[in-house]
């Protein structure tokens, strides 16, 4: 699966350093909002059960940056990010990555957690949302 990103350096340092966002930190140039496919719902599900974390999935607002591989942000290059924005989770996908498993659940699971940091225990060992230890959907 690596293979196929092409970018693993690129990837592992903009998706390793996903953080959320100030409330009035600014979004990502050109971001748009968009409706998730239903087979976001499905993902949401896989995240909570492997996290052993409910959520809300109608909470989440989702955003694209359309045609990009990635788009800067106050923390540099990124696939995907999470910010909160009162009561809302709002997750920001790179257009070239919007139908890729492993970046939108990651962003899900930063969603879910609601931390700072990628806790081994939840990004590697039960959910397995890195470049390293993605093997395909769990």
């Amino acid at each position: 699966m690596r293979r196929i990103l092409g970018h693993g350096a690129i990837a592992l340092a903009v998706i390793g350093g996903c953080a959320p966002t100030e409330p009035s930190a600014p979004l990502p140039d050109g971001a748009i909002p968009f409706a998730p496919p239903a087979e976001y719902a499905t993902w949401f599900e896989r995240t909570e059960g492997c996290a052993a974390i409910s959520g809300r999935f109608t909470a989440i607002q989702w955003l694209v940056v359309p045609g990009v591989e990635t788009f800067n942000t106050d923390q540099g290059l990124k696939v995907g990010m999470w910010a909160r924005r009162g009561d809302h989770q709002v997750i920001i996908i790179a257009g070239n990555y919007r139908d890729h498993e492993m970046v939108v659940r990651h962003e899900m699971l930063h969603s879910l957690i609601g931390e700072r940091g990628h806790p081994a225990e939840f990004f590697e060992q039960r959910c397995h949302l890195t470049w390293e230890t993605w093997t395909q959907a769990e």
